[in-house]
């Protein structure tokens, strides 16, 4: 039999995914990083601000890539999340890669990451709030209007302080973060 403590590391054990390229569950300890790797993406309205203590609350739902350098040192290359909205709806949200690991694959390899963490969590959809259809309608994803839920979810979710949810919701509070996204869905 495992031991807690075994168990609890191991969901945190990295995952090869070559060219020196780890995959690997968010720390607390990585919170500087993600704050500034999405730093630039927040300041170009690309991505919606958060306050540091909403990334320390959310850490277990992030996936990095991170790349091992010889010397030892490690490079943030991208980071997502998995935010569980309703029983059967989940978020894709706050997926930056770096600048210099665009084009490598690593957008794509934590947005399907992200995709299977909402299936074991039993979500039957994928939102995401994004600039990049073309990426996520590649990975199945539809651009859809008004809000997928019934009434009766509607209303609860209003009860919400997630921003996230907000945009989910399309409600007026959050336009100003969103202007010109394109609010996606992906079937399961």
């Amino acid at each position: 039999m495992t031991s807690a403590a075994e168990r609890a590391a191991d969901q945190y054990r990295a995952y090869p995914v070559g060219d020196g390229l780890i995959l690997r569950r968010a720390t607390a300890a990585d919170v500087p990083l993600i704050v500034e790797l999405v730093a630039p993406m927040v300041e170009a309205r690309i991505l919606v601000p958060k306050q540091q203590v909403d990334y320390f609350e959310s850490i277990h739902e992030f996936w990095l890539v991170f790349d091992q350098h010889s010397d030892g040192t490690q490079t943030l290359a991208g980071c997502a999340a998995c935010h569980l909205i309703w029983s059967d709806v989940a978020e894709a949200r706050t997926i930056a890669t770096s600048p210099a690991y665009r084009g490598r694959g690593i957008g794509r390899l934590l947005v399907e990451q992200v995709i299977e963490d909402a299936r074991v969590l039993g979500a039957r959809r994928v939102f995401c709030l994004t600039f990049e259809t073309d990426f996520f309608s590649s990975l199945g994803f539809e651009v859809i209007d008004g809000t997928p839920v019934a009434p009766e979810v509607y209303i609860e979710l209003l009860h919400s302080r997630d921003e996230g949810t907000a945009e989910f919701l399309d409600l007026a509070r959050v336009k100003p973060n969103t202007l010109g996204n394109s609010r996606m869905l992906l079937t399961l």
